[in-house]
């Protein structure tokens, strides 16, 4: 039996396959009008070189060679689209969002990774879902929450001041920074402690979640396959085959999908059990029951039976939670100290703000949210160096896809709209949104956070970039940007104000390597696959 399913499976996927190369190179599109790379396989098109950990320069030429959109080549012939014109991306992510969504294969890999989470859901099941979280990423919780997360960030200072001794010392920035982003997401996020913070001790739930990510940006051809493997062999075919594949990395990544599930779990069950005790025995966690899953879980039993989430979504929300907020703001805190050790004069205007704001104290939130040359470095790094160069959509129909500045085509007339074939996959180029030159100026490639205390370009203003927070695409925009932004800004910001009056930041002897992944990632040098950040810091003298 389990050999005719799965011979009828490969039958199946093979079929798929012929009909695929058959429409990818031999019927027209008129994506064949758009301009873009030729091919450098004949099998994956330019995958291979766009998911590649060492294609950020790649992902830079294409914008700078070809324009803000440009036609690649996906698997099995399939054009795509990678696009950064504004205009295209607010229909992509606002006016038509609900023709580009996710792709399938998006879909159920988060699905697989999380469960029937924010990442894995579509349409009305999605909005119910944000609809109830909503509430606890307000300003108003950030404000309550910010005393437990200076608690949190005065361990991390305490245990590498342990590890420092008083003097210049290397230290893997991005460990302590995974490790307290794990932290800031378990007490604040889900009511749990993770980790201690303690420099003689790892973390290996943490050391896990740094390797989700480069894991599933190599599986990247099969991710792909995914939807249509899934269609055609039935899940239990699936979960019993997965253990005898005979590749590291998808063993690797299961290995690290069931320690989350496991941890999310249990949580789930300590915190379910308290809440079955009443008020008294909620206010006792490390979070006092303001954590966003206590508050969660209380709303959800609250609300209307129609709007309420099954358990299975409560466990998949949490599981997302803390992927979402650990590996994107451990590495974009990970990036800012990088660029503060370089430019020490960064760093001195910015210690001398808080210093001057702090008086040796913690910065109360309404203060803290408005230091503006902290505000500056934030928004600067987020625009230059955003945590995900880009995100895929599809198209679930045929469109139109109107453009701001219209392109020359393959034909030599020009471009203004573009007829976007069901099917065809997209590319939110992020990254190079953020660095286009037409809306920042001559200097959009460099790192300058003074651009953001005078006024910003006017080509800017007129752009109507889609991005929720500051003209940018960092945490996207519509009905599925980034619903914790609040939440990761209030976490950097606190962890940069207590560091950096703690703490001088300076080059490492060890080589720094940014790698594109979902998430970009540091590494010692380019041949390194480990996620790692070395720099030296010294105790500041008071």
């Amino acid at each position: 039996m389990m050999h005719s399913l799965a011979s009828y499976a490969l039958c199946i996927l093979c079929a798929w396959g012929l009909w695929k190369l058959f429409r990818g190179y031999f019927v027209k599109s008129p994506l064949d009008n758009i301009p873009g790379p030729e091919r450098s396989s004949f099998w994956t098109g330019n995958i291979s070189q766009i998911f590649n950990r060492h294609g950020l320069n790649y992902l830079q030429e294409l914008g700078e060679r070809y324009g803000q959109v440009v036609k690649y080549h996906a698997f099995l012939g399939t054009r795509g689209l990678y696009v950064f014109d504004p205009k295209a991306l607010n229909h992509i992510v606002v006016k038509d969002q609900a023709i580009y969504e996710e792709p399938q294969w998006f879909l159920r890999l988060n699905q697989t990774l999380f469960g029937p989470g924010l990442l894995s859901t579509l349409g009305d099941h999605h909005r119910k879902q944000r609809k109830l979280l909503n509430p606890v990423f307000s300003i108003n919780h950030m404000r309550h929450m910010t005393p437990l997360f200076y608690k949190v960030v005065h361990s991390l200072r305490d245990a590498v001041a342990e590890e420092v001794k008083g003097k210049p010392t290397e230290v893997d920035v991005l460990g302590w920074m995974m490790r307290t982003a794990l932290e800031l997401v378990g007490q604040g996020g889900l009511g749990y402690s993770f980790d201690a913070l303690s420099a003689s001790k790892r973390n290996v739930y943490g050391e896990a979640m740094k390797d989700l990510l480069p894991t599933v940006f190599a599986l990247h051809i099969w991710r792909v396959l995914l939807p249509y493997v899934r269609a055609v062999v039935p899940a239990s075919v699936c979960a019993v085959a997965a253990p005898f594949l005979p590749h590291a990395g998808m063993q690797r990544l299961r290995r690290i999908v069931a320690a989350m599930d496991a941890h999310s779990r249990a949580i789930y069950a300590t915190k379910t059990a308290l809440l079955a005790k009443g008020d008294d025995a909620v206010v006792h966690q490390v979070s006092e029951g303001r954590d966003i899953l206590s508050i969660l879980m209380q709303a959800n039993r609250e609300v209307d039976a129609a709007d309420r989430l099954p358990e299975d979504e409560l466990i998949a929300q949490m599981s997302t939670l803390v992927f979402a907020a650990t590996d994107t703001t451990s590495n974009a805190l990970g990036r800012v100290f990088h660029l503060l050790a370089e430019h020490q004069d960064v760093q001195d205007r910015l210690r001398a703000e808080l210093q001057e704001a702090g008086h040796g104290a913690d910065i109360a939130y309404d203060e803290l949210v408005e230091l503006p040359y902290l505000d500056a470095v934030c928004r600067e790094t987020l625009r230059l160096h955003p945590p995900a160069s880009f995100m895929s959509r599809e198209a679930r129909q045929d469109a139109v896809l109107p453009l701001a500045e219209p392109l020359v085509g393959a034909d030599g007339a020009p471009v203004r709209e573009i007829a976007v074939p069901r099917g065809t996959p997209l590319i939110i180029a992020i990254r190079a949104c953020n660095r286009n030159r037409a809306l920042w100026g001559a200097d959009a490639l460099e790192w300058k956070p003074e651009r953001w205390l005078a006024p910003l370009p006017d080509a800017l203003a007129a752009a109507h970039v889609p991005g929720i927070y500051a003209n940018l695409m960092t945490f996207l925009g519509g009905g599925r940007a980034c619903i914790g932004f609040k939440f990761s800004q209030l976490e950097m910001k606190v962890v940069m104000a207590v560091m950096l009056r703690s703490f001088r930041f300076l080059p490492g002897e060890r080589e720094v390597y940014w790698n594109l992944a979902p998430v970009s990632y540091p590494t010692v040098g380019k041949e390194s696959t480990k996620a790692e950040l070395y720099l030296k810091l010294e105790p500041v003298k008071a």
